[in-house]
């Protein structure tokens, strides 16, 4: 491709362009509140420069011993406090401490509690919880007639495995019925107190904004008053703040996602005082930034060191006999230098790798790299592709232009927020592109030959199986659907799960016409089902942990695509044409929902998310996200909303297309449409669609190659290569068509983050780097048989 490099360094041009032309921001580095013994002020979000907090309040007290104090009022989430390592919230009580309580007009007793289990009734029943499942008089409750599936299935799960494998699930207050884990109250809406399994034990919650009194040992949670003396931190909303007490002063040093300002004022009561400081998009940690710049500066002399391709063709200015001794001069040179640019990449490889690491590690910290850092550390990730021996094909090609789109993408929009957190997901994306490639790279350059062996390889796919299903069943237990342990287990399992799969087909495709006669044969059957638990647990992960169906329509492409696959390597053509006309009934069905209307849906929570792209108005939530997604679009129009393909508005704030909800994730590509229009996604689009191409045509080519192939751990090798590729193809067109289906109600789906675009930053490390590495190893040379 050799518009490649011009193409990448415009798009990183642009960045730089956003970056420079950025406004000035202001925000507040500490936060003073002064009070005399006896009084109180009450603060909100607006005050304390806090995000996502606008329904919260706090009121800070001095007691007339001098001593400072805090309680939660407002219908927002109360604070958390940390003190001693522990967290707890105002409104919260530990039910081991509890012997009875009353919610609203009713009181229970409680018979035996600790921090695991409580046992407790209201005179009529018997209720007994175990942070998972609610037994009235020792029966476990049926679920809720409005349950959806998931809820249905833990519930389950929950009933049949031991304890330390359940699923936490809170015991709720209120309503009219007792089913699931709700026991009903009269007169108390539901959620009005709860109590909830975490890291401290049982816990019993008042609900914030709620009228109804929960008493507790004979005081009101709703007017839980907290020391602060001992507090190191304190979080209002999504924002973090060190606490510091000096006598008559309170510090509160805001250090996570702070609101930013355009001008350094803001309206505040005599008590409390801001010390502003400016925002700053360059300077940032020594150490990581020194890493960055050696990464930078190793790929530079590599890119100077590379040889580069002379001239086929003599001229009037230079004969051939000139260019004749001029190549032999070249190929002296390059003779001499070539071994010094492989020398080179190993280091440049760690290089980068260490830089990404540093960077992720400080933004944990609390002290992540500066804007400018990442882009200069994103473009040495990039490097690492361009350096590597060998051209660059069209696929990878492709694919690196939709990292440097999307890299733009969400530095316009950090750019665009107003607080300081938009930025980390930038930032964050920059540190993980660096560490996968740098190790992607190390792993070329040093250990391709492992996978010299079939056995190797086959103990590292069992391996990573097994690691697979462990991720699994943690963010099954621990999770939810933002992940585990700040990771997305199905990520890595996807990939996985292609792997084992296209291992299980390459083998089936080397059986010999007599394998029914060779012995072992029921031992190689096992081998070829064994994907199926890894798609098993998928599944089971999607029901349980996702409120949509979007996983399972996802997980039928890729299931029909292999299917497909390997229906025509094999050469079965009436299974190959019954998989098509499938896909065709499946895209003829979805017209004719489209036709029909919702009228006609069964009342259930999957008919409800079809009435929701029917007609979007019947949902007040989901629905007025694609309402405000269409109207973002519509505002784009062709050229975006400056109308001039979002040049003019790159680095500047993004306005009222950042309340639209998911807008860094499900609805980035809305964002894309909005500000640079639809021109710019139709260049997107055909980006996609070479990546896409050029996985399937590597495919093809490893597919005819393991055809011809005599040997078999030769033929299997590329087989096994194929197939990898055309599951990898399968689950990245999925996540494109899901994508633009749930931006442009296409297809009645929701909630799949676009490949590349959106900051899915776990998808990115775990499954499309590693893919593009996949796919670099089948662009070269056939592997010589051994």
């Amino acid at each position: 491709m050799p518009l490649l490099v011009p193409l990448l360094a415009a798009l990183f041009g642009l960045q730089l362009f956003a970056l420079l032309r950025a406004p000035a921001m202001w925000l507040p580095a500490s936060i003073a509140v002064r009070l005399t013994p006896g009084a109180s002020v009450t603060l909100g979000g607006a005050e304390l420069a806090a995000v996502q907090a606008d329904a919260s309040r706090v009121v800070l007290g001095r007691r007339p011993d001098g001593g400072w104090t805090l309680r939660a009022t407002g219908a927002g989430r109360p604070p958390l406090l940390r003190r001693d390592g522990s967290e707890v919230r105002p409104g919260t009580v530990p039910v081991a401490s509890l012997r009875t309580f009353r919610i609203g007009a009713q009181a229970f007793t409680v018979r035996q509690a600790d921090d695991r289990t409580i046992a407790f009734t209201d005179g009529r029943a018997q209720w007994r919880y175990d942070g998972a499942t609610v037994h009235r008089d020792g029966v476990a409750q049926p679920s809720c007639p409005d349950a959806p599936l998931a809820a249905t299935v833990a519930a389950l799960w929950n009933r049949i495995v031991p304890p330390a494998l359940t699923i936490a699930r809170p015991l709720v207050f209120g309503g009219n019925l007792h089913c699931g884990n709700r026991i009903g109250l009269a007169d108390v809406d539901a959620g009005s107190a709860q109590v909830t399994r975490g890291a401290a034990g049982l816990q019993l919650t008042a609900a914030p904004g709620s009228a109804v009194p929960v008493l507790a040992g004979g005081a009101n949670l709703r007017d839980d008053e907290r020391p602060l003396a001992g507090v190191q931190a304190l979080t209002l909303g999504r924002t973090r703040y060190g606490v510091a007490v000096d006598g008559g002063a309170l510090t509160l040093t805001p250090a996570r996602r702070i609101a930013l300002y355009a001008v350094p004022e803001n309206k505040l009561p005599p008590q409390v005082a801001w010390d502003w400081r400016q925002r700053t998009l360059w300077q940032g940690s020594p150490f990581t930034w020194t890493l960055t710049v050696l990464a930078a500066v190793l790929l530079g002399a590599i890119a100077r060191l590379a040889p580069r391709p002379g001239r086929r063709r003599g001229n009037i200015l230079h004969p051939v006999h000139d260019l004749r001794e001029e190549r032999r001069l070249r190929s002296r040179l390059h003779s001499r230098i070539a071994p010094l640019a492989g020398l080179l990449r190993g280091p440049a490889a760690a290089a980068v790798l260490l830089a990404g690491t540093a960077a992720l590690l400080a933004q944990r910290g609390g002290d992540p790299p500066s804007a400018g850092c990442a882009l200069l550390l994103a473009a040495a990730a990039i490097g690492t592709w361009l350096v590597q021996p060998g051209r660059v094909s069209a696929g990878a090609g492709a694919a690196l232009l939709l990292i440097a789109a999307g890299l733009l993408c969400q530095l316009d929009l950090g750019l665009g927020g107003l607080d300081t957190d938009w930025l980390r997901y930038y930032r964050k994306t920059a540190a993980l592109l660096a560490a996968g490639s740098g190790a992607i790279a190390l792993w070329r350059q040093y250990g391709a030959g492992v996978l010299a062996s079939q056995r190797r390889i086959e103990w590292l796919l069992l391996g990573a199986a097994g690691c697979a299903l462990l991720l699994l069943a943690a963010q099954v237990l621990w999770g939810d659907e933002t992940g585990v342990f700040d990771m997305q287990p199905v990520e890595p399992a996807k990939l996985v799960l292609t792997l084992l799969t296209a291992h299980c087909l390459a083998l089936r495709m080397g059986w010999r016409a007599d394998h029914r006669e060779q012995p072992g044969h029921g031992a190689r059957w096992l081998r070829l089902i064994a994907p199926a638990l890894l798609f098993l647990a998928l599944l089971g992960a999607a029901l349980v942990q996702v409120d949509d169906y979007s996983p399972l329509i996802l997980l039928a492409l890729w299931t029909g695509a292999m299917a497909f696959a390997y229906a025509l390597a094999a050469r079965r053509w009436l299974a190959a044409a019954l998989l098509a006309s499938v896909a065709l009934a499946g895209i003829a069905g979805v017209a004719a929902l489209r036709e029909a209307g919702p009228d006609g849906l069964p009342s259930s929570f999957y008919a409800d998310r079809f009435q929701v792209w029917l007609e979007p108005a019947r949902h007040p939530h989901t629905g007025q996200q694609l309402q405000q997604g269409a109207a973002a679009i519509a505002a784009g129009g062709w050229l975006g909303a400056d109308g001039l393909l979002g040049v003019v508005s790159l680095g500047q704030a993004g306005g009222g297309v950042m309340a639209l909800p998911a807008v860094q994730d499900d609805f980035a590509p809305s964002f894309l449409l909005h500000r640079h229009g639809l021109a710019a996604a139709l260049v997107l689009w055909a980006a996609q669609a070479a990546l896409v191409a050029g996985l399937v045509h590597a495919a093809v080519g490893r597919a005819r190659a393991g055809a011809e192939a005599r040997g078999f751990r030769h033929a299997w090798l590329l087989r096994l290569q194929a197939f990898t590729l055309c599951g990898g193809a399968a689950f990245v067109a999925g996540h494109l068509l899901l994508s633009w289906g749930t931006n442009l109600a296409i297809l009645p789906v929701m909630g799949q983050p676009m490949s590349f675009l959106s900051a899915g930053g776990s998808h990115l490390l775990f499954f499309l780097l590693p893919l593009l590495g996949i796919h670099a190893a089948a662009t070269q040379p056939d592997p010589t048989h051994e």
